[in-house]
């Protein structure tokens, strides 16, 4: 979640996030939630990373994929920081 300019915007995308998070939680689906500096630490190695350092680690992660933009980097991104997170409970156990 992160604050807008426009309270509306705010508004709705927290409606949007709730029923997505209702509809995970109803079919016992486990949701992770990561804070953007968390995942630019995991992908890139600091939280202060700028989009287009993050857009460039996920080409150089995934050689090959095709990334349609900043909004797929990102969402890239969070999948690679969950896995890492996954990989590291199961070993911790």
């Amino acid at each position: 979640m992160f604050v807008n300019k426009n309270p509306q915007s705010t508004l709705k995308l927290g409606q949007a996030r709730g029923v997505a998070l209702m509809i995970a939680a109803r079919a016992g689906i486990e949701v992770g939630e990561y804070a953007p500096r968390l995942v630019k630490k995991a992908v890139v190695g600091t939280g202060s990373a700028e989009k287009v350092q993050v857009h460039a680690m996920i080409q150089h992660l995934l050689p090959g994929v095709e990334i349609s933009g900043p909004d797929a980097a990102d969402a890239l991104a969070v999948a690679i920081t969950h896995a890492h997170h996954l990989a590291s409970a199961r070993r911790l156990g």
